[in-house]
């Protein structure tokens, strides 16, 4: 019992890592009032240039870095053509994500199948020798670390700092805060940039440890599109976006261990499950926040749960979200 325990806390942990660095970097994005539909295509070009750049130097410190300047350059050729050139953000996410998957498989092939580095594992002394929480969360390495202090360091980062309350102020009101003096367009390409750079930390993610290596197909297709819709799950709060990273990750690590114990069900059945779950926990969360807006639903007492769950999971997108900016 306590190993199947031990397999399903470590397995949700490390393999929410990378959704929850492409989410939490999207979350900063939209914060600001900029949509990113590269992720998808944007993890997967990451990871290739995580993999290749670890492989030719055998340094895994040069493979990151190499995984957040891909994602820093593809948000900031979306942040120029979309801020200053007013190109339409959802197309132009939509085809950069198609671009970058389809620039990833073309220079991968040389990758196809290598062995390169790979980041071990770095147990925290004695936590990591608690009984089941041990080795479950206390022994990951670097990475999976960080993940869990993100969540932490990007909410006071956006309500307790000045240059965080400037990203929100111009995700909702961009020419409120050009009059006190800020430059919207700049502070939101400085936003979008950093979305990038996390999302190439959570591409690095998948070819340095989680699918270590590289191939066609990678595994981290369509990451990128859970990433967007739990976003819009967690409210664009950073706690509940985390929140939905481990949901997902629960429920795909749930998938394979139905899969050995229901033999006699089709093993796709699990592999898609959580996608279909993650749509339905959207229309759930519409539809019990419209609800909750209408006369019955506030004054009815015995409608009161629907109210609180409405409170605690619906919050608005920023006002100016997707908006152009016209000083």
């Amino acid at each position: 019992m306590n190993d199947t325990l031990i397999l399903i806390v470590s397995g949700v942990i490390a393999g929410s890592c990378p959704v929850l660095f492409a989410a939490l970097g999207e979350t900063l994005s939209e914060k600001a009032g900029v949509i990113n539909l590269s992720l998808d295509g944007c993890l997967l070009l990451s990871a290739l240039s995580a993999f290749a750049a670890s492989y030719q130097t055998s340094s895994l410190m040069i493979g990151f870095l190499a995984a957040m300047m891909t994602g820093a350059l593809v948000s900031l050729f979306l942040g120029i053509m979309t801020l200053y050139f007013r190109v339409s953000q959802v197309a132009l996410g939509f085809v950069l994500s198609l671009f970058c998957r389809d620039l990833a498989y073309f220079f991968g092939n040389a990758y196809n199948r290598l062995q390169g580095v790979e980041v071990g594992p770095l147990p925290i002394p004695f936590l990591s020798d608690l009984p089941v929480i041990g080795p479950s969360v206390f022994s990951h390495n670097i990475v999976v670390y960080l993940s869990f202090l993100l969540p932490c360091a990007l909410w006071i980062y956006s309500d307790k700092t000045k240059a965080g309350l400037s990203m929100k102020s111009v995700g909702e009101n961009p020419y409120a805060a050009y009059a006190r003096g800020y430059n919207p367009r700049l502070i939101r390409l400085c936003h979008v940039i950093a979305g990038g750079i996390l999302t190439g930390i959570g591409g690095a993610a998948f070819s340095l440890f989680l699918k270590a290596g590289w191939g066609r197909p990678q595994g981290c297709e369509g990451t990128g599109w859970i990433a967007l819709a739990l976003v819009i799950f967690g409210s664009w709060n950073m706690f509940r976006v985390a929140l939905g990273c481990y949901i997902f990750s629960f429920l795909q690590i749930m998938g394979l261990l139905f899969q050995q114990w229901f033999s006699d069900v089709p093993a796709q059945v699990f592999q898609v499950a959580p996608f279909p779950l993650m749509i339905f926990s959207l229309v759930l969360v519409y539809f019990t926040n419209r609800f909750s807006e209408t006369s019955v639903g506030r004054n009815q007492r015995k409608y009161r749960l629907f109210f609180l769950t409405a409170r605690f999971l619906s919050k608005p997108a920023p006002s100016h979200l997707g908006k152009t900016f016209e000083p």
